[in-house]
């Protein structure tokens, strides 16, 4: 039987969690976070929030990364009392490399594209 409230307990997740990103938390690591999709266990007590951000370079993924996991906190607290659940799920914050796949992928099409036009 599938479980329709996990998907809308996720939808949910994700929107409140980028609404608390973008106004809640004044850390400056977090700007330009995007959440793409939020994956929730079958009995919701665990979530994994993944994003993307724009820029690609080691040191800022790895300041982006710090800042959300300080950020976890206020996060599931503010999420706590949005969202009406018995018990508001732990947060993981993992790095969505579809995105960054995807713009690897262009490019080397586009690369491919421009030698054949030559």
């Amino acid at each position: 039987m599938p479980n329709y409230r996990v998907g809308r307990v996720s939808q949910e997740i994700q929107k409140e969690v980028t609404d608390i990103l973008r106004k809640r938390v004044r850390d400056p690591r977090v700007d330009g976070v995007n959440v793409t999709g939020v994956e929730v266990t079958g009995d919701l007590q665990q979530a994994t929030i993944y994003y993307s951000t724009l820029s690609e370079d080691e040191a800022s993924v790895s300041e982006t990364q710090t800042g959300l996991d300080k950020a976890t906190g206020l996060v599931r607290k503010e999420l706590g009392n949005r969202l009406s659940l018995y018990k508001t799920p732990e947060l993981t914050f993992s790095r969505d490399e579809s995105v960054a796949y995807g713009s690897k992928i262009d490019q080397l099409l586009n690369k491919i594209k421009k030698e054949q036009d030559e």
